[in-house]
């Protein structure tokens, strides 16, 4: 579970002040690794820096370089797809992930990752 003023910033990020950097690093890391633990392998890494980056999904995992598939976003738009708050193919539309790779949709199925 993500912490009241992570989750109130996450829900309304004009009207409430960030939270602390402590808990926005905590709340990103712990559901990035949760993720991964849901779909565990090396085939896409996911991003959001400057706090975490894990690998996810089961396949042919990488082991020099940049990875061919990678996840990338913002704490705020990761936080907001980790929680439901906003749509994989919304934030792609935006401009809000970077996604390179044949198998970062994949992560769409995994979202969000958990309940609020």
């Amino acid at each position: 579970m993500l912490p009241c003023e992570v989750l109130e910033w996450v829900k309304d990020p004009v009207g409430v002040d960030k939270p602390p950097r402590a808990a926005l690093a905590d709340a990103v890391r712990t559901t990035a690794r949760t993720l991964a633990k849901k779909a565990p392998g090396k085939s896409v890494e996911l991003r959001v820096p400057p706090f975490v980056a894990v690998q996810c999904i089961d396949g042919p995992a990488h082991t020099r370089g940049t990875p061919p598939n990678v996840f990338e976003t913002d704490p705020l738009t990761w936080l907001q797809l980790a929680t439901g708050q906003m749509l994989l193919d919304d934030a792609l539309a935006r401009g809000l992930v970077d996604a390179s790779g044949p198998r970062v949709g994949e992560v769409a199925g995994l979202l969000p990752v958990i309940s609020v």
